[in-house]
């Protein structure tokens, strides 16, 4: 195992995820504490994949503590296999993150589970036994280690608030408005500051209020999944959905929108209570077919949060007419026959795994059909094969035809695109030192990078996944 502990007093900063592709967001920071700013899985193509069971360089028991930015699974789905590993907390999070990443760390661990089961079933893993990457005890434990934090509230981390060069570290929160919880977090140990931008929201989240302007920091840690492009502005009423659920109706068919269980079903029910408010799709039942989705709702709904979302939108979704909330496995089942048209919301968003998985099974083959993409599909998922025109895509060890309509409505991203990424660095106080690029598939990321070198005066890196770099 290599020796990631520093050297001297220089604070050190090391990627170890998110450095070369979307997902699996992980950095840590050595600076008298040891601090994990995300703890993510690996999601789309195998070799990333792969690397959720690769052993970390570093012993999860050294970790002083864990800072989520948000509650998506590829910035807090490792947290379990951390505890597994001997990590002890705490783990530091806002109030709606803990919330959610409590519902999302939960359904993990379901998934792992099961997912080793059929495996050893159908004899279609390369392991024997099959086993999960964790459990349900596992996500239990992390779940406990999590200490909700206010926005704007700097917390000492480390044994008995270890000292830094010049002091202790801390960490605070601030709004980033991607979904409800999500941060951009600041660390500071003595004269060294460092913000990760984590998942920036738009300022035109239809259901958030817009993030907060960031605070000053010498090094900045900045995502780049839209790094190389800018969102469409064409079709902010959705028009493109309505004419796909019109047309599907006609055909008798059924619409299965593919939807992350955080914060895009939320944002997808807006729109549709939206174009039926307004008439332009027939009345036709809605279906909400993700107990995680369900869970997560109701966080969305809780008076707690209220402070972060916008004036009636959730009360909007509730008003929705014949929406319907889909429990059971025998009741998800009924739906790939559902006897009338219909719209199945279901997640997950990139069609990796949960119940919209057997929905497409059953449902692709038939050109009555339609599947609506709902935003960013990461190379190697189900999701950017439907996008990319496959006409088979593999689902359980079989390939399944693919004969629905595929839609694309990529309004519903809540990503910031490379524009309003670098008018958050152009908001910070004071310009930055460094700044990293990282979150991204190579040439989003090498694309914002050159952004950045010509509109700000600071020096701009591309990391390399394990790659180490000292802050001043």
């Amino acid at each position: 195992m290599a020796d990631l502990t520093t050297s001297g007093h220089a604070p050190v900063l090391t990627f170890l995820g998110a450095a070369g592709t979307v997902t699996g967001s992980k950095f840590l920071l050595d600076a008298g504490a040891r601090l994990l700013v995300d703890a993510g899985l690996y999601q789309g193509e195998r070799r990333w994949r792969s690397l959720n069971w690769a052993a970390l360089p570093l012993p999860p028991d050294s970790l002083d503590a864990v800072a989520l930015s948000h509650a998506h699974l590829d910035h807090c789905g490792y947290l379990p296999a951390l505890v597994r590993g001997g990590f002890a907390g705490p783990v530091l999070a806002t109030s709606g993150t803990a919330a959610l990443a409590a519902i999302v760390l939960r359904d993990s661990a379901h998934l792992q589970e099961e997912e080793s089961v059929a495996a050893r079933h159908g004899g279609w893993s390369k392991h024997d036994p099959p086993l999960p990457l964790y459990t349900a005890a596992d996500a239990e434990r992390a779940i406990a280690l999590v200490e909700p934090q206010a926005y704007g509230e700097a917390v000492r981390v480390g044994p008995d608030g270890a000292d830094g060069p010049d002091g202790g570290v801390t960490v605070a929160f601030v709004r980033a408005g991607h979904i409800l919880g999500s941060a951009s977090t600041l660390v500071r140990s003595g004269a060294a500051s460092v913000l990760f931008s984590g998942d920036l929201g738009r300022t035109s989240h239809p259901l958030l209020l817009g993030r907060d302007r960031p605070p000053a920091a010498r090094t900045v840690v900045i995502e780049s999944t839209y790094g190389d492009r800018v969102h469409e502005r064409g079709d902010p009423d959705h028009a493109g959905l309505a004419d796909a659920i019109r047309r599907t109706v006609r055909r008798g068919g059924s619409v299965v929108v593919p939807a992350f269980a955080v914060d895009r079903t939320e944002i997808v029910l807006l729109a549709l209570a939206d174009l039926r408010r307004r008439g332009e799709i027939p009345d036709v039942p809605v279906y909400v077919d993700s107990p995680m989705a369900l869970a997560a709702l109701e966080v969305y709904r809780a008076a707690a949060h209220r402070a972060e979302t916008r004036p009636g939108a959730v009360d909007a979704i509730a008003a929705l007419p014949d929406l319907r909330a889909v429990h059971s496995a025998e009741e998800s089942m009924r739906l790939n026959t559902p006897g009338r048209p219909s719209v199945i919301v279901s997640a997950s968003g990139m069609a990796t795994g949960g119940r919209v998985v057997h929905h497409l099974e059953h449902l692709l083959p038939q050109e009555r059909n339609t599947v609506v993409l709902t935003g960013y599909q990461a190379v190697g998922t189900r999701g950017r094969a439907l996008l990319d025109g496959a006409r088979e895509v593999k689902i359980a060890g079989r390939y399944v035809r693919v004969r629905a309509e595929v839609v694309s409505d990529p309004t519903f991203s809540v990503h910031a695109d490379a524009g309003e990424l670098v008018a958050w660095l152009g908001e910070l106080p004071q310009p930055p030192e460094s700044v990293y690029v990282v979150h991204g598939e190579p040439a989003a990321a090498e694309a914002l990078a050159a952004r950045i070198r010509a509109e700000h005066d600071c020096a701009v890196a591309v990391p390399r996944l394990g790659e180490r770099v000292l802050l001043d």
